[in-house]
């Protein structure tokens, strides 16, 4: 029962498995240079990088970074609705994908304010107002807090992209007739919390590393 429930979840089901082309697939539908005029989903997209636009400017007014996390952000909204279509692999459930996102920005935060910022970084492993007695355990908590911010981030997004899709495949294996009608309307509404979740985690997951570089 486990190991069927959670098959759904495997990045390999078979010889020259091509699960993972699915993170790909946006370059092509995406690009701009395959169509002669903006179509609709472009006009979406474009609509998207300027909300989320108007939250990074709100956060970091002065920062040029806003396009890496713009596409970031995008870049998993669209992993996470494209898992929601059956048959297609759901690349953001799995640790490989959101911690290759997590880590190299943060390894290059901390590399970057290490290296130029020295002194703004101490600052930031104690908090104004600690008592002196108190300083050395609030390094330690902080250095703490800072080390698994990737790991946090990563399973933030896992597990969250999990929970929608195991909770689909238990109601589903105990269907019966008289269940259909109800199950019916349990998973129309599953699938309303999904794509809700898949659009909040793309958000929270740019907004979160938007603020780790504010602190830098």
């Amino acid at each position: 029962m486990m190991m069927n429930l959670f098959s759904t979840f495997d990045p390999c089901t078979g010889f020259m498995s091509l699960n993972w082309t699915s993170s790909l697939i946006f370059i092509v539908m995406f690009n701009q240079n395959y169509w002669i005029k903006m179509n609709n989903v472009m006009n979406l997209i474009l609509k998207i990088y300027t909300s989320m636009k108007e939250e990074l400017i709100l956060i970091m007014p002065n920062s040029g970074s806003s396009i890496m996390f713009l596409s970031i952000s995008v870049f998993i909204l669209i992993n996470n609705l494209m898992g929601l279509i059956p048959y297609i692999f759901t690349s953001t459930s799995h640790l490989t994908f959101s911690l290759t996102l997590a880590l190299p920005l943060w390894t290059a935060f901390m590399i970057y304010g290490w290296m130029n910022k020295t002194n703004l970084m101490f600052i930031h492993l104690v908090p104004s107002g600690t008592p002196s007695s108190l300083m050395p355990f609030m390094v330690l908590i902080e250095t703490i807090s800072n080390l698994i911010r990737p790991g946090s981030l990563a399973v933030r997004l896992t597990s969250n992209m999990i929970a929608g899709h195991l909770l689909m495949a238990l109601l589903g294996d105990s269907c019966s007739l008289m269940m259909t009608m109800i199950l019916i309307i349990v998973f129309m509404m599953l699938m309303l919390f999904e794509t809700a979740v898949s659009l909040i985690q793309a958000y929270v997951f740019m907004i979160l590393t938007t603020l780790y570089s504010s602190e830098i």
